[in-house]
């Protein structure tokens, strides 16, 4: 039996503009809800008709491919894909863009669809099917609504060309959607043979290989590469491999950067809240004192790194993140399984602060630093942080599981060493004060709504 779904939401933005983002590259990524793993295989064409996607979806033990086909096209107004292959028995989508009168919309998207294996489909898989559209329909049009109204308070700069290193990682790879979706001109820094037709240009630190042509007239440089500090015990080798990732990274986009005839206005230049070391009662800004430990030692290396872009004049920010949140990578992620089977529970003590941020707010924080002149070091955390104990409650609440277990500290450092006593057993409380006096809205500033936008669990 075909059945009909039908979601739909103001947006403050004209049809017209909403449909243009639409059409944009980045715009299919940053529809892409977080909690699915779902990657996009082949892309071609755009939405006027004939435009195709290809989808690669994992579904539990499960995994297949979406083939998906642009039908038709009514600029400004709508757009109609078809499902060609893939997981039901028939999939219509209408994307309608319907004015209201003014600068707003309404987005509407109805799915016409058939689930596959007849009456025994509709029996076992219509209301989880149902939930699973009404999840993703209203995430989606949260993030346009929001990546909107970001776009639209610096519209009036025009287009950047920015230069992005790090972009096959969770955090720069949402940049560049986001950034690319806005109609700014994204340059990805690579490692491997750069890609015809990506905008891409070959680097390599270890090397100290760059295409400085690429980078030549860019705006803004974001710098985000590094190797990750988690998942792995750190030997003296593996320590070292962390701090030459940073500082030979840096130190070679600085100094490239610096002997450019058409150097960039700015460089934003990613660090860490390691740097403060461990602070589990002071109230940490952007004026504390560097801490103790490996972490601290990195980052005031990593920081240092950028000196020689600040000397030929060019606006460096140091970004310090905190942990940022995402259920489709890096921490968050890691930890969903165990939550989700009822297992997850306080690490250590529990009294170890979390200072943390959700990965569209740091998305944001990078674009609204784009434009505004702040410099030197910028905290990118959430107002709120809270303690592991605080965090292990929220994740629970929302997830709908108990969190009764407990991880002794023993047992963290016994698996983890000094890896995991730096990352899970100790913390930092810090602020974002110069985000806050710049005039930077934070869309997810409450742990429980954070984690509610990225796994698509709305409050009860």
């Amino acid at each position: 039996m075909t059945q009909l779904f039908t979601c739909s939401s103001r947006i403050d933005a004209s049809a017209e503009e909403v449909f243009a983002w639409h059409t944009r590259p980045g715009a299919l990524e940053r529809l892409l809800p977080p909690w699915q793993k779902v990657r996009i295989v082949e892309q071609a064409g755009g939405i006027e008709p004939g435009g195709r996607v290809v989808l690669g979806v994992q579904q539990g033990p499960f995994s297949f491919r979406w083939h998906a086909v642009i039908e038709e096209c009514n600029e400004g107004r709508l757009f109609v894909d078809r499902q060609v292959k893939g997981p039901f028995a028939h999939w219509v989508h209408s994307h309608r863009f319907l004015p209201e009168g003014g600068a707003s919309c309404t987005i509407e998207d109805r799915v016409s669809y058939r689930l596959p294996m007849g009456p025994i489909g509709s029996l076992f898989g219509a209301r989880a099917v149902k939930r699973s559209l009404k999840r993703m329909f209203r995430f989606r049009h949260d993030r346009i609504r929001n990546d909107l109204t970001r776009h639209k308070a610096f519209g009036q700069r025009g287009p950047q060309r920015v230069v992005i290193t790090g972009s096959s990682g969770l955090i720069g790879g949402n940049l560049a959607a986001f950034l690319t979706s806005a109609g700014h001109h994204v340059v990805r820094l690579v490692r491997r043979q750069p890609k015809a037709g990506r905008n891409e240009a070959f680097w390599n630190p270890e090397t100290g290989e760059i295409d400085a042509a690429a980078i030549e007239g860019a705006d803004v440089v974001v710098h985000l590469a590094g190797e990750s500090i988690a998942g792995k015990r750190w030997s003296r080798a593996v320590k070292d491999r962390i701090l030459r990732s940073r500082v030979d990274g840096t130190t070679l986009l600085s100094r490239t950067l610096a002997r450019l005839n058409r150097r960039p206005h700015t460089l934003i230049s990613a660090s860490a809240i390691g740097c403060y070391g461990s602070h589990d009662e002071e109230l940490l800004d952007e004026t504390a004192e560097p801490g103790e430990g490996f972490l601290a030692e990195v980052c005031r290396a990593w920081e240092a790194a950028t000196e020689p872009a600040r000397l030929a004049g060019i606006r460096v920010v140091t970004l310090r993140t905190g942990l940022v949140l995402s259920a489709a990578g890096g921490a968050l992620a890691t930890m969903l399984p165990a939550y989700r089977y009822g297992v997850g529970g306080v690490i250590g003590s529990g009294r170890q602060q979390m200072s943390w941020i959700a990965l569209d707010d740091l998305v944001g924080a990078i674009h609204h630093l784009l434009f505004t002149q702040i410099t030197g070091p910028v905290n990118a955390v959430s107002p709120n942080a809270v303690t592991n104990a605080e965090f292990t409650r929220t994740l629970g609440a929302v997830l709908r599981r108990p969190t009764v277990f407990r991880v002794p500290g023993a047992v963290v450092r016994l698996a983890f060493g000094e890896m995991g006593d730096a990352l899970l057993l100790r913390g930092a409380r810090v602020t974002p004060a110069a985000l806050a006096a710049s005039g930077f809205r934070f869309l997810y500033p409450a742990l429980g709504d954070a984690l509610r936008h990225e796994l698509g669990r709305p409050a009860a």
